[in-house]
């Protein structure tokens, strides 16, 4: 009946304002005189002029709409010199634009900013950062006002910059090789005790460039190792530390290979335990803390001004008239051109609630990807359907005897391990429940907290799919038993028609399935995992109640009009799985009849030659077992 597989995850370019988007349409003629004003004011010979210009420009740059102005003026040839311009201020703000023109520019605009020669500029200023680092050159207003290494804001802005063009393109990781990156990336790593923001940009950009990069592989000698390592270990229990930790964990299981054989277990398992970690975490109860702690802090900070206030007032009136004496500026007095206002502002507790989220999404995706052997490629997966090709995958993906399934989807003994000693299974079906209504509350009446809802769906639907993956290579005693599995069918039934009535409900008023993108994603996710399970239960005769035969059936009318091929594939698969059961039992002619007129129309209407394949398939399945049972449905 097809195929399953299972999903591996990417990491995505970091974005101020969410994923990196292709650019679609020029901008308004209202943006060019903006971008062309302050793209000349790039050459001008003050350089509190250039940093101001550069400022504006990354803030301009975070708005989608606004990019091909710049681009159209040679936005990133403009900015690309200022990375190693004599002032250091210069240096950060040009940086930070080109970060975000990378982030929000999306795919098209990395490959031309690469295109454009910006490694030239940008692995110079990485390799003069990395050797000044140590030298703390500090800016003056910052050493005033911070006592803030500016060596390390720039080399903020630059690794991030590098994470994001590596991520899309294949040329920066060859240039990121070639010219020996690595070695001042793991410098600014030493940096974690101090500057943990640098610390996770840093790591960010290693588990990019070490994805898919053999060639990488043998500049990790026993040094470099030695700093991951080092940083693993950091008991620091802040949500930015678990991020750290669960971004090097994620670096190092791409880098397995270089780990001798003896050291595999125990690195498995210190990497699981991490994870562990991560997961055991309530994000919904965090945010409810984490909300009341800001709410405290910004009370106590308005009565310090209130009282700061008071003391200019008195201050003001005892001051004496000695033009002598220089007096302290208090208060929020801003000097012309000073960019301040163009930084975001200091939100402790939402970095730290979006750090554990992020955490806990990537620790998912990485554990997809700890069950997902390399072969087949994902075109090979998408080149091959419900055909020959595919069973013959699929009889190659089972023992002979027992029928489980083994090669490619299958768990290492070091693995199967760890995941049993760290209670991963446990911890992935509790991420899979919806989130906290409380928490979705005041995330969803406070602005600058809203976008945390979208990453609360985001970690249920991986976890979703890490059930999904999870359950196509683990046998039924690993997973609990069959009453666990049987529970869990309820579990999964309950998450999908509670999604379903909202899909139908919009299906009905006509609306635009892109319009529905974290419905479809859920949905995707959850069929998943249901299929999973029921080809699980099916092939171990494992009792399956969790839907009716009118709830089958509702699933699939809903599932199959989504946009997502994948989500109506899923459906058909589950209608084909739950029919073949029923057929082996009595009384279930007209559930059948139903059954096979569903899959029929879709193998005669679908336009993907994919799910009709798949409807073709459940149709052989429910239907060939006895020529009776096909006359008695007829």
């Amino acid at each position: 009946m097809g195929k399953s597989r299972a999903r591996r995850f990417r990491g995505n370019p970091f974005s101020p304002t969410g994923p990196g988007q292709r650019r679609d349409g020029d901008g308004g003629p209202e943006e060019e005189p903006a971008a062309a004003e302050l793209l000349e004011k790039l050459q001008h010979p003050s350089a509190e002029v250039r940093e101001y210009a550069c400022a504006s420009i990354s803030k301009l740059l975070q708005q989608k709409h606004v990019i091909p102005a710049f681009l159209q003026r040679d936005v990133v040839r403009c900015l690309g010199p200022l990375l190693m311009d004599h002032s250091l201020a210069v240096r950060e703000t040009a940086a930070g634009a080109l970060r975000n023109l990378s982030a929000c520019g999306g795919f098209e605009v990395c490959d031309d900013m690469v295109t454009k020669d910006i490694m030239t500029p940008l692995v110079a200023l990485l390799k003069e950062c990395s050797t000044g680092l140590d030298a703390n050159q500090l800016s003056p207003k910052k050493c005033r006002e911070m006592n803030k290494n500016y060596i390390e804001d720039i080399a903020n802005e630059a690794i991030n910059l590098l994470w994001n063009v590596c991520e899309c393109n294949n040329t920066a990781v060859s240039i990121f090789n070639k010219e020996g990156c690595l070695e001042a990336v793991l410098h600014y790593m030493k940096k974690f005790t101090t500057n943990v923001d640098l610390a996770i940009s840093v790591a960010n950009c290693l588990q990019a460039v070490t994805e898919d990069n053999p060639d990488l592989l043998s500049s990790f000698n026993a040094s470099a190792q030695q700093v991951l390592e080092t940083v693993m270990l950091c008991p620091e229990s802040t949500m930015k530390h678990i991020l750290l930790r669960t971004l090097i964990a994620g670096t190092i299981w791409n880098i397995k290979d270089t780990i001798p054989p003896g050291s595999l277990g125990s690195m498995v398992n210190a990497i699981l335990k991490i994870f562990s970690e991560s997961l055991a975490i309530d994000a919904g109860e965090t945010i409810i803390r984490m909300k009341e702690a800001e709410k405290n802090r910004l009370k106590l900070a308005a009565e310090a001004e209130t009282e700061e206030d008071m003391s200019d007032v008195i201050d003001n009136c005892v001051l004496s008239d000695d033009d002598d004496m220089e007096e302290i500026p208090k208060g929020r007095v801003r000097k012309e051109n000073d960019i301040s206002d163009l930084l975001p502002s200091d939100k402790w507790e939402l970095k730290e609630v979006t750090a554990l989220l992020m955490a806990q999404q990537t620790a998912l995706e990485i554990i997809v990807n700890m069950c997902c052997s390399e072969d087949p490629s994902d075109d090979e997966w998408e080149e091959l359907s419900s055909s020959d090709e595919s069973d013959l995958f699929m009889e190659n993906s089972y023992n002979e005897g027992g029928g489980l399934l083994m090669s490619p989807l299958c768990l290492s003994d070091e693995v199967n391990s760890a995941f049993l000693n760290n209670l991963i299974p446990k911890k992935i079906l509790e991420k899979t429940a919806f989130p906290n209504s409380v928490a979705l509350d005041i995330c969803m009446h406070n602005p600058s907290w809203k976008p945390l809802i979208k990453k609360l769906n985001a970690v249920q639907c991986r976890a979703l799919t890490c059930l999904h993956s999870i359950l196509l290579v683990s046998d039924v005693d690993c997973l609990g038993g069959a009453s666990a599995l049987q529970s869990l069918a309820q579990h999964l039934s309950q998450l999908v028609f509670s999604k379903m009535g909202i899909l139908l409900q919009r299906w009905l008023l006509q609306k635009s399935p892109e319009e529905l993108p974290t419905d479809t994603e859920f949905l995707e996710a959850v069929t998943s995992a249901l299929r999973a399970l029921l080809q699980t239960m099916a092939s171990k005769n494992i009792s399956q109640q969790c839907m009716t035969p009118e709830q089958l059936l509702a699933l699939c009318e809903a599932g199959i009009h989504s946009s997502n091929v994948s989500v109506r594939v899923n459906v058909v698969s589950i209608l084909g799985i739950s029919g073949s059961v029923l057929a082996k039992g009595q009384d279930t002619a007209e559930t059948l009849k139903m059954i096979g007129k569903f899959l029929l129309e879709v193998a005669m209407k679908e336009p993907s030659l994919v799910v009709a394949g798949e409807a073709l398939d459940a149709l052989f399945d429910v239907f060939a077992d006895d020529a009776k049972r096909r006359q008695r449905t007829l």
